[in-house]
């Protein structure tokens, strides 16, 4: 079955304190190099049938009304590939 997948994220100017607390966390793990940590949700839907124009409209209104808060959170959707 096709996969169509949504990215929520944080907005840049929304604080992240949860990527806050992974950041700090890493050096303590022995990991460096990162500069800045985001969390934020990934929604895989399975859909049946083709992926049609109007089938990721309709994902899109699934993630403005359910997925996501649209005022502290944006999101993306795309179409993920078989592997």
């Amino acid at each position: 079955m096709p996969r169509v997948v949504v990215d929520v994220m944080p907005k840049p100017e929304i604080l992240d304190p949860q990527g806050k607390a992974v950041l700090g966390a890493l050096p303590r793990l022995g990991f460096s190099g990162v500069t800045d940590v985001r969390q934020g949700k990934r929604f895989e839907l399975e859909v049946a049938g083709e992926v049609t124009d109007a089938v990721l409209d309709q994902v899109h209104q699934m993630a403005e009304t359910l997925l996501s808060n649209p005022v502290i959170e944006n999101f993306t959707v795309r179409v993920e590939q078989d592997a």
